[in-house]
């Protein structure tokens, strides 16, 4: 039969045809669609629109595993809050591991950073830059030090201060039998050198034979550091306030019978600075407090407020000890790290901040002490300035959990049963009081 143009059942037919084509096309552009979402996805991982869950699942695929992280994602940051991916605010009472001093996104530092950055960020250290000698006169000044040496961090400036000791050990006999002194439950860094000096068997048992003529005695307590110099020690070693080993201050006595005891055995004092120093403990370096000079001091964290910088100081007799060839490093006091040393330092005796933590430091300690008298699972409280702790009857670890997680506040602890206080040098009372709000919740929650 034949059909005429036109008609009905022709329309409908190519009506039909039409449906087909529109739907092969829309299953098209759903494919498209869908195969650049999982490029954008799975191909440019480090694209800043993943999501929180997205980039701690991949963080997982890519980073080495040797921390265990908390499950935030932080973004930004500005004075005393940090920010995560999400836009949820969080106190910080951490200052990323004492390193936050002048606190976050600080305009005059970041200027200053900037203009480096435009000028010239790195030569070697086969020359010499302008930043360097500025950042060197600025920490010499502030400790009263004659020498300064730029490292890349703490753990560094604690590898180059061993080496004077070593050194001047040898001008003196010659000889390679040196041995040092440290301390038990002591931190001074990971790396083979400066984990012989940290008096911690969980941290050194795994990668024994470490450095030897190490020998460890106890903090605070002179007569077992007599018991322990021979003819062969060169040096003692100590943090001048006891931090990871759980925030214990010294005396005044002791540290003078360190003094005593170099001077009378011609050997090296070396103070560990890195983390209670720069202003945390209410003077520029928390020896000062005492009035005991080293003669090597270490120091990073808070000099450079987040740029990866360290540097050991010496005077007198360790000044001297090394000559060139003797130490060196590529990255170390680069123009750019030293123009933000520069400008901490200019900026911490602008503003005065050493004296502020002293006063405020105060008023962290009164506010502590008030919650432990009305908090059961509070058992001491003890530190010098913004560098505080508590220590607690119950886990510390679900504490700092439940503070981060619910109450939104950064915390970090101390050993196995310390929660350390080391929060941006800027902290004021109002942020002090917040803080304990927080901490009382997490505490109550947890049982305490």
């Amino acid at each position: 039969m034949t059909r005429k143009s036109g008609s009905p059942y022709s329309l409908s037919f190519f009506s039909l045809i039409l449906k087909i084509a529109l739907a092969m096309m829309q299953v098209m552009v759903y494919d498209y669609r869908n195969s650049l979402h999982n490029y954008t996805h799975s191909e440019k991982k480090g694209d800043i629109n993943m999501s929180e869950q997205q980039i701690m699942n991949q963080a997982e695929q890519v980073l080495y595993k040797t921390y265990n992280r908390f499950p935030v994602v932080f973004d930004h940051g500005k004075g005393m809050h940090l920010y995560d991916v999400e836009g949820r605010e969080y106190l910080d009472f951490g200052a990323g591991i004492s390193v936050v001093g002048l606190g976050y996104g600080n305009e005059e530092l970041n200027e200053a950073m900037k203009a480096q950055i435009d000028k010239l960020m790195h030569t070697s250290n086969l020359f010499y830059s302008e930043p360097s000698v500025k950042a060197g006169e600025k920490l010499l000044e502030i400790s009263g030090m004659e020498k300064v040496f730029f490292t890349n961090s703490g753990t560094e400036a604690i590898e180059g201060a061993m080496k004077i000791a070593m050194r001047y050990a040898f001008n003196k006999t010659g000889k390679n039998n040196r041995e040092i002194i440290a301390f038990k439950s002591s931190f001074h860094g990971r790396s083979l050198g400066s984990l012989s000096v940290t008096g911690n068997d969980h941290y050194q048992e795994p990668f024994r034979p470490l450095i030897p003529g190490i020998k460890f005695a106890d903090f605070n307590d002179l007569d077992s550091v007599k018991a322990l110099i021979n003819e062969n020690t060169c040096a003692i070693l100590t943090e001048t306030v006891q931090a990871e080993g759980g925030i214990y201050p010294p005396t005044k006595e002791f540290l003078e019978g360190l003094r005593a005891l170099c001077d009378e055995h011609d050997m090296l004092l070396i103070f560990d600075e890195v983390q209670c120093g720069m202003g945390r403990c209410g003077e520029f370096f928390a020896w000062q407090h005492f009035g005991v000079k080293p003669d090597v001091m270490c120091v990073a964290k808070g000099i450079g407020n987040g740029v990866p910088v360290g540097a050991f100081l010496a005077c007198g007799k360790a000044a001297t000890s090394m000559v060139p060839g003797d130490h060196g490093t590529t990255y170390g006091g680069n123009p750019f790290v030293c123009a933000a040393v520069a400008k901490v330092v200019e900026m911490y005796q602008e503003r005065h901040i050493p004296e502020h933590v002293a006063e405020a430091g105060t008023y962290l300690r009164e506010q502590l002490l008030a919650l432990k008298d009305r908090t059961s699972c509070i058992c001491d409280v003890r530190g010098l300035g913004f560098l505080q702790g508590i220590e607690l009857t119950i886990p510390v670890g679900d504490v700092v959990k439940k503070a981060l997680m619910d109450e939104h506040l950064v915390l970090i602890s101390a050993s196995h049963n310390v929660i350390r206080f080391v929060p941006p040098l800027i902290a004021d009372a109002a942020d002090i009081d917040e803080m304990i709000v927080r901490l009382e919740k997490a505490l109550k929650a947890c049982g305490g």
